[in-house]
């Protein structure tokens, strides 16, 4: 079985996941990274997954690549579920489906020159075609691939990865993902261990060639203020649970779960002390022993006994706009 190359609608999900859940087995017993998630990503539009560390962000991206396969649920590119495909069909469609890393340097072989690094794609896939034509098509694709991230190859083609700088580290990270020829490209805290200015190149690009190339991106972050830069919309994680939705700029304006909302009070602000998160005094519970009902409500100042006890549906409160919430913010529902 084979994926469709035909290029999704605007209006269609180029991949999408349903009842994604990820379980671990560990020695203390099974630990619900993710559970029950459903996500869809469109062309030339960006999904942002939020959520502080442990909320199963990253398990998700993984789970996509199937690296490895989620423990229940499918996700399709392109209509067809990737399940299905026999290992040499999915290899065969890996190359549409890129992530690109936090760390551009643990990511990059220190031994290989920049030209030869974003060739690893088409070198791995080889064209069919004669060693001239494939040596030919293999120079304009990196030229073109280094020319699209800012990287000049007559300037940067011969260099290692110890001769750039963490933004040129990870520009040339992109340009391999993009290399091969994706439908998806995934982001994976991209940015967070570059510094401000390497940051906001970055980030430009990413919405750049998302838009340009008609890619579907999915973006993972911690930091609201990246997310608002990059994404279209936004998905709110929380102990391996979606429990947000919406437009980027609607949820951060006005967020209708109280998880939402205590993140957003935690986020610095030049001049400004730091609002309180309103969060129970409790630690966050452990995936290992997830609480019963919403997994939010121990730390939750807006738990009743029916959140212990049910476990809360997404509901729409605004056009294009979700919570699983039994009692989301008065604000946000009334937008």
């Amino acid at each position: 079985m084979t994926v469709s190359r035909e290029a999704a609608a605007p209006d269609q999900p180029v991949l999408e996941a349903t009842g994604l859940g990820v379980v671990h087995r560990t020695r203390s017993g099974p630990l619900h990274a993710v559970s029950g998630v459903d996500l869809a990503l469109y062309p030339r539009r960006t999904l942002a997954l939020v959520g502080e560390s442990g909320s199963g962000k990253s398990s998700i991206a993984k789970a996509l690549l199937r690296l490895p396969p989620p423990t229940t649920g499918t996700v399709t590119l392109d209509g067809t579920d990737l399940a299905a495909l026999s290992p040499r069909a999915l290899r065969a469609v890996r190359p549409r489906l890129q992530m690109v890393f936090q760390d551009p340097l643990s990511s990059l072989n220190p031994r290989r020159r920049v030209r030869d690094l974003v060739a690893e794609p088409l070198d791995a896939h080889p064209d069919p075609a004669g060693d001239r034509d494939r040596d030919r098509d293999r120079e304009e694709t990196v030229t073109r691939q280094l020319e699209a991230v800012g990287l000049p190859p007559a300037l940067f083609g011969d260099r290692r990865p110890h001769q750039l700088s963490g933004g040129q580290a990870q520009r040339v990270a992109i340009a391999r993902a993009l290399a091969a020829g994706p439908r998806v490209l995934i982001a994976d805290e991209a940015v967070s261990a570059l510094d401000v200015s390497a940051q906001a190149t970055v980030l430009n690009l990413l919405r750049g060639l998302t838009e340009e190339r008609g890619l579907a991106g999915l973006f993972i972050s911690h930091d609201l203020g990246v997310v608002r830069a990059v994404s279209d919309e936004v998905a709110v994680l929380q102990l391996g649970r979606v429990c947000e939705r919406g437009p980027t700029e609607a949820v951060l304006a006005a967020p209708a779960h109280p998880y939402t909302a205590a993140l957003l009070a935690a986020v610095p602000e030049p001049g400004r002390p730091l609002r309180d998160t309103g969060l129970l005094p409790a630690d966050p519970p452990s995936p290992l022993a997830p609480p019963s009902g919403c997994r939010f409500r121990t730390r939750c100042p807006l738990a009743d006994p029916r959140c212990a006890t049910e476990e809360p549906r997404h509901r729409e409160v605004a056009p294009g706009r979700t919570v699983a919430c039994h009692r989301p913010l008065v604000g946000a529902a009334q937008a």
